[in-house]
C-alpha cells in the first residue's frame, strides 16, 4: 500500500480499541516503516540528482539501505519492541510499535518484485505475492482501486474519533488524491485507449 493510505487504514483499525490520544502515535508509527525509503529517495533524487529508473533499479537495492528497510519494516522486532513499551508503561510507544506491525502486515499480500524482508533479522525471506499494489502487470490496476476503497472507508469509519481539525483535512485530502491519483495512473490511460478505439 502506499504510505499515506497505511495512516488512515490503520488508523481506522485501532480506533476500534485506542482512544483519541493514540491516534498521532498511530500514524506515526503507520508511516515510520517507510522512512528509510523516504530518506533515500530525497537523498537520491534531490542531493545526488539521479534518474528515477537508476533510483529504483540500482540504488534501492544496495544492501545497506536494504537492511534499513528490513529492520523498519521487521514484524518481530516491531512486535518484540512493543512487548518492551508495554513492559515499561510507555503506552505512546506501543502504538507506535504495534501500527508498524499492521503497516507491516498490510504490505505481506501486496508486493511482488520488490517484497520487504519482514522477519529480519531471524529470516532474509521475502513473500512474493502472486499481486502487487502499483504494477499493472500484477493486478496492480485493481488492487490500488481496492486501496483507494479501503482508504474511503477507513476514512469514513475513523473520522469521529479523530479530534483534531488539522487531522480531519489530512484524511480527506489523503482520500481524495488517492482517487485523484488512481484515476490519473491507471483509469485515465484506459479510457483514452478506449476513445482511440
Amino acid at each position: 500500500m502506499n504510505t499515506p493510505s497505511h495512516a488512515i487504514v490503520n488508523l481506522a483499525v485501532f480506533s476500534q480499541f485506542s482512544q483519541p490520544q493514540a491516534n498521532l502515535a498511530i500514524a506515526v508509527g503507520a508511516i515510520l516503516p517507510d522512512l528509510p525509503i523516504f530518506l533515500f529517495y530525497g537523498w537520491a533524487k534531490f542531493i545526488k540528482k539521479l534518474p528515477e529508473r537508476q533510483i529504483w533499479s540500482e540504488g534501492y537495492w544496495q544492501p545497506g539501505l536494504q537492511n534499513w528497510v528490513a529492520l523498519f519494516h521487521s514484524i518481530p522486532v516491531a512486535i518484540f519492541a512493543a512487548i518492551l513499551a508495554d513492559y515499561c508503561g510507555w503506552e505512546t510507544g506501543k502504538f507506535i510499535l504495534m501500527s508498524m506491525v499492521f503497516h507491516s502486515l498490510g504490505d505481506l499480500p501486496v508486493h511482488h518484485d520488490d517484497a520487504h524482508r519482514h522477519f529480519f533479522p531471524l529470516s532474509d525471506y521475502r513473500l512474493i505475492s502472486p499481486i502487487s499494489y502499483w504494477d499493472p502487470q500484477h493486478y496492480g490496476r485493481i488492487v490500488a482501486g481496492v486501496e483507494v476503497l479501503a482508504v474511503w472507508v477507513a476514512t469514513v469509519v475513523s473520522f469521529p474519533g479523530v479530534d483534531s481539525s488539522i487531522g480531519k483535512g489530512l484524511m480527506v485530502a489523503i482520500a481524495g488524491l488517492s482517487a485523484i491519483a488512481y484515476f490519473y495512473i491507471y483509469a485515465r490511460p484506459l479510457v483514452q485507449n478506449y476513445m482511440k478505439d
